[in-house]
C-alpha cells in the first residue's frame, strides 16, 4: 500500500494508458501531496508522456524523478 496523498486523481477504471502512469509516477517516489493551496505539481497522465519524460532524463542525465514532474522535459534544452 502507498499514500499517495490527499491530491490524487483516480484515473477511470478502463483507462489503461493513465493507471500506467500512476504506477510509474510513484514508482519514482512522486505522490500527490500538497499544501492545499496549489496541488502536488506537474503528474504525467498517460504512458506516452511518462516515455518522452524518461527519454528525457536519459539524455538530459537527469534523476527519473525530476524528469517525471517537469511539465516541459526538456526545459534545459532551451537555456
Amino acid at each position: 500500500m502507498t499514500n499517495a496523498g490527499f491530491d490524487l486523481a483516480v484515473p477511470r477504471r478502463r483507462d489503461k494508458s493513465a493507471w500506467e502512469a500512476l504506477e510509474a509516477t510513484l514508482r519514482a517516489g512522486l505522490t500527490f501531496h500538497s499544501c492545499g493551496c496549489g496541488g502536488p505539481g506537474y503528474r504525467p497522465r498517460s504512458t506516452a508522456e511518462v516515455r518522452e519524460r524518461r527519454r528525457a532524463a536519459k539524455q538530459l542525465g537527469l534523476l527519473e524523478q525530476t524528469a517525471l514532474e517537469r511539465y516541459d522535459p526538456w526545459e534545459e534544452l532551451a537555456r
